[in-house]
């Protein structure tokens, strides 16, 4: 699980550049695959596990191997919580991004579709700039309000409500994961808002300890057994295995390092592959089906987010350009002279 960048390729950006760019190309692909594994674990561990003690063993397990990992790699003053806004970090990680986010995920697919469920969940990129809205006072402009209606639009399409539907089971199983993806949209935002100092990764290690404990505590009160989960079959045991530890430890600490490195634009938009692997996976696992519909609610999605990040998809765009430039030798004088908004 070590992450970190080797010094050579940090060092000589000729010959290294691209095995760098592979590297971090494979890893996007990685996450996708991983976290779109995710939905079909999920989907197989609910035969057995109530919802909510599936989703707290989850993170016991991947909080363990998180923590493991943290107090092997990091300093002691690395990995403990310094300040109020260190604590206020892990608060609010814990019970949004880990508790609320999980329990409506898990619960909303008991009665949903993997390929389903991780279409509504990708909606969380769209969501973001509303609540930052709300909460930072990020005006958006009427092209993201157009983008933001644009990708309701999309989600009316997938859900298809009517009077005979709304009531239904899978509309509710839906609806609650777009709770979900709401749920991570705003603990992301109000993330930004308290900026904790300490590391992401071991503030993300603690949000899992708390958000196993909540869940738990969710769990007992909404009348589930812990005894359920002994004696589980070995198909169960092992989605639990693989949800807690590659699609949890292992993805999370990926994410986080592409985040480092390549931004936030470029890996929130593994939210668009990732319902294509669930669907593959749904339908080769699973057996499970994807109606046009459903396709063509997800691509109007996409529209909607390319509407609501359209200056910031533009500029990574046009670093792209730069660096394909610079590959083919270009002067210093033609990048001069790019029209790129975002040129530094």
């Amino acid at each position: 699980m070590a992450l970190s960048i080797p010094t050579r390729f940090r060092s000589i950006p000729g010959r290294f550049a691209l095995p760098l760019r592979y590297r971090n190309a494979a890893l996007f692909a990685l996450l996708a695959l991983l976290f779109g594994g995710t939905f079909v674990a999920i989907e197989t561990g609910l035969r057995e596990l109530p919802p909510l003690l599936f989703a707290g063993l989850r993170f016991d397990i991947g909080a363990a191997a998180l923590i493991g990992y943290v107090l092997l790699r990091r300093p002691r003053s690395a990995w403990l919580p310094r300040t109020r806004r260190d604590i206020a970090g892990i608060a609010v990680a814990g019970v949004f991004i880990v508790a609320a986010n999980n329990a409506l995920l898990f619960v909303g697919q008991g009665s949903t579709t993997p390929a389903m469920a991780s279409i509504m969940y990708g909606l969380n990129p769209v969501l973001a700039p509303v609540f930052a809205w709300w909460i930072l006072d990020d005006r958006l402009s009427k092209t993201g309000m157009l983008g933001i209606g644009v990708a309701l639009a999309g989600v009316a399409a997938i859900v298809q409500p009517s009077p005979s539907t709304l009531t239904g089971a899978g509309t509710v199983g839906q609806v609650l994961v777009l709770g979900a993806a709401a749920a991570v949209a705003i603990g992301s935002v109000l993330l930004k808002r308290v900026r904790p100092e300490m590391g992401s990764l071991p503030l993300t290690a603690w949000a899992m300890v708390l958000g196993a404990v909540l869940l738990h505590a969710l769990s007992v009160a909404a009348g589930e057994s812990p005894a359920r989960a002994v004696g589980v079959g070995r198909l169960t045991l092992v989605s639990l295995l693989a949800v807690g530890i590659p699609s949890t430890a292992v993805a999370y600490a990926i994410n986080f390092d592409l985040l480092e490195r390549i931004g936030p634009v470029r890996t929130n938009l593994v939210a668009y592959v990732v319902p294509v692997v669930a669907a593959l996976a749904g339908w080769a696992l699973l057996g499970t089906g994807l109606s046009a519909a459903t396709v063509a609610g997800f691509l109007i999605v996409v529209v909607g987010f390319g509407l609501v990040e359209r200056q910031t998809l533009r500029c990574e765009v046009c670093r792209l350009r730069r660096w394909r430039r610079r590959r083919g030798g270009a002067g210093s004088a033609r990048r001069a002279e790019s029209p790129c908004p975002c040129d530094d």
